[in-house]
């Protein structure tokens, strides 16, 4: 009996033959090379903000003790409570990119956890979208808000009033920041995948 080759089984055979090892390894270096640099920039920057940031909290507890003291002395201030909240908001924004590198976001590992580093990277790689897309709306929407708040005078509603730019300017460069982190976490696990150490 005769059976006709096709052209996927000449694909197969070329597939076959090929050292996969190699192309891994040796093929895209200059891409590679792109990828470590990216990666090493974004997460120095990423940890320099999560640093600078974590003195925000200590700033918060100093301007909370400070409206405890003012009202022991029954001299309250009205700016206390929605400084703190803007001083809390910039430290979480900003701090979102070094915890995203660090990997100590809440997630839900009750598969995760189980898996191999190869299958984590697998999975990633197409979960980090999703993430993705959320940030990009995030920082379009901010970017927008922003401009309308410097473009407006926008303030907020409270006997304070204080204007609303620095506080949107600051959460949304927070998710530029962790956009690109982001992309930098997509990179790594892409090497992983394929094998390579970052």
């Amino acid at each position: 009996m005769y059976i006709r080759r096709t052209r996927f089984d000449d694909l197969d055979d070329w597939l076959n033959s090929i050292n996969w090892r190699r192309v891994r390894f040796k093929t895209g270096v200059p891409i590679f090379r792109f990828i470590d640099f990216y990666v090493r920039k974004v997460e120095a920057l990423s940890e320099f903000v999560g640093k600078a940031a974590m003195y925000l909290l200590l700033l918060m507890m100093a301007i909370l003790l400070y409206s405890v003291v003012t009202n022991a002395f029954h001299h309250p201030v009205i700016w206390v409570m929605e400084m703190a909240q803007f001083t809390m908001a910039a430290y979480y924004i900003l701090g979102g990119a070094s915890s995203l590198k660090h990997g100590i976001h809440v997630r839900m590992d009750f598969l995760y956890e189980r898996w191999s580093p190869y299958k984590k990277a697998l999975v990633d790689v197409f979960t980090v979208f999703f993430m993705l897309f959320y940030l990009y709306v995030m920082i379009k929407g901010g970017y927008e808000s922003s401009a309308f708040a410097l473009e407006f005078d926008q303030r907020n509603h409270s006997v304070w009033r204080p204007p609303m730019a620095p506080i949107k300017i600051i959460m949304t460069c927070g998710m530029a920041l962790m956009f690109l982190q982001g992309t930098a976490e997509l990179m790594k696990d892409f090497c992983r995948v394929l094998g390579r150490k970052m």
